[in-house]
């Protein structure tokens, strides 16, 4: 069985950087991988196809590997999601100009948009009651506190089980 949490990150003034340049690095380089998608596949390119494309290159610009994966799903995902509202017609009949704007360009991604992070981008040590998470630069290293589990407190710990 799988615990999965979701945090907030709070960072110190030496490490808000390094997170912020992981943060902006891996929206810059799903923005490349969704234009690339977008030039080679239009709006059909797949994970596999994507990761052959792509990935020595995301290792070049400095992602690990679990990082880079998660960039290319990223984007494979957005596009699934693009195809399947069009598809559904949430954005118009066909011709619309709606639908046209959404298929005659890649998808974007903000430069603040989340990343995602599993148990090899990011570890905790319970007895030290630490946390490591990979940053383009190194791993940041910090204390963690248990949070109450109170739907009051804008920074508490959810977890589910799956």
């Amino acid at each position: 069985m799988k615990l999965v949490v979701q945090v907030k990150l709070t960072t110190d003034a030496v490490q808000a950087p390094a997170v912020e340049r992981t943060l902006r690095g891996a929206n810059e380089a799903a923005n490349w991988v969704s234009a690339l998608s977008f030039d080679h596949f239009g709006l059909k390119g797949s994970v596999r196809e994507l990761r052959k494309l792509c990935y020595g290159e995301l290792k070049a610009r400095g992602f690990g590997a679990q990082a880079a994966q998660h960039v290319i799903k990223r984007v494979a995902d957005s596009y699934t999601a693009l195809r399947a509202s069009i598809r559904a017609g949430n954005l118009g009949p066909e011709g619309s100009r709606r639908r046209r704007r959404a298929e005659s360009k890649p998808v974007v991604f903000r430069p603040d948009a989340a990343h995602t992070y599993d148990d090899r981008c990011l570890s905790w040590n319970y007895d030290a009651r630490t946390v490591s998470i990979w940053t383009v630069v190194s791993r940041a290293y910090g204390s963690h506190v248990p949070r109450p589990r109170s739907s009051s407190s804008p920074s508490f710990v959810r977890a589910k089980r799956i």
